[in-house]
């Protein structure tokens, strides 16, 4: 297949091109940045420079299979996810010949839609009731991509994601080791819903190359078990030579809210109809290798 990924540099996209490469796939990486550019050409994933937003890969759509948004996680707002999906569906409209089948816009959204419960356990078909404030506006963007017209709309909610240069959980990592001290917005007793970035990827070949299958639904993306979040922040703070020692902190901002948010998430779908199954060691189990990783990133980016 060929397939653009938008955000192809970053934490979700750029292991989901790696997959998608290793699986045999021509793969298309937009990115803003001429210096991830040949990251990106160093990994056989040929470089589309531009903003998401411009025309720049408008030549590609007429043979193009999927398309990959992962524009960033929460930083990405309301109107530039809907701004790319229509720019997408503009041009298979414009440029792709009329027999061609719908192109497959696969967009990732995240779990903290399902809200912040630590009774209820949620599944990919559990309605959507109350979601987190910093991710409310989500809920009518997956609607728009699964129903779309003009596209083979699949959806994808990664939970918390772990591995490689930390994710969400660089900021922690990163005041473990510079300020020495543990500490996670919230209250103690919550559990952590969790994907490593690699297994996420084998779930984007997977809808990619089922999309047949896959059109028209959302996926949620998480481990087979839920995590301890106090015996995560105990764990961390013996491997960062703090004793044990850790906290809480009361949440200043939306975004620490939603982290302080507990999502007891189960899915079954990924498994069920695209037989996926996450093989990464959990978080906290595998807490000395994931610390070591993320302190050697933060290592390589000074040295570049």
């Amino acid at each position: 297949m060929k397939v653009l990924i938008f955000g192809a540099s970053g934490f979700i996209g750029f292991p989901a091109a790696q997959a998608l490469v290793r699986a045999g796939h021509t793969v298309y990486g937009q990115t803003r940045s001429e210096e991830k550019s040949q990251r990106l050409e160093a990994e056989e994933i040929i470089p589309i420079v531009c903003d998401p937003e411009s025309d720049a890969w408008h030549s590609l759509v007429p043979t193009l299979d999927v398309v990959i948004e992962a524009l960033g996680g929460t930083a990405i707002k309301q109107v530039v996810a809907a701004s790319v999906r229509e720019a997408v569906a503009s041009a298979t409209q414009r440029f792709r010949p009329s027999h061609a089948p719908k192109l497959t816009y696969i967009y990732t959204s995240g779990c903290w839609v399902h809200g912040d419960n630590r009774s209820e356990i949620v599944t990919d078909t559990t309605p959507i009731i109350k979601p987190v404030e910093l991710v409310a506006w989500r809920p009518d963007q997956e609607q728009a991509v699964i129903t779309h017209p003009a596209l083979n709309g699949i959806v994808v909610r990664p939970v918390m994601l772990y591995g490689k240069s930390g994710s969400i959980f660089a900021s922690v990592f990163k005041r473990a080791h510079e300020e020495g001290k543990v500490t996670w917005p919230g209250t103690p007793g919550g559990k952590l819903s969790l994907i490593h970035a690699d297994d996420l990827a084998d779930l984007y070949v997977r809808m990619a190359e089922g999309a047949a299958i896959a059109g028209g639904k959302i996926f949620d993306a998480g481990n087979d078990v839920l995590e301890d979040m106090d015996a995560f922040l105990n764990k961390l703070s013996q491997i960062a030579g703090l004793h044990g020692k850790y906290g809480y902190t009361k949440p200043t901002n939306i975004f620490e809210v939603a982290l302080s948010a507990t999502v007891l998430a189960r899915p079954y779908l990924g498994r069920a109809l695209l037989g996926w199954q996450p093989k990464k060691i959990g978080l906290t189990d595998g807490l000395e290798t994931y610390y070591k990783a993320y302190l050697a990133s933060v290592d390589e980016s000074k040295n570049h």
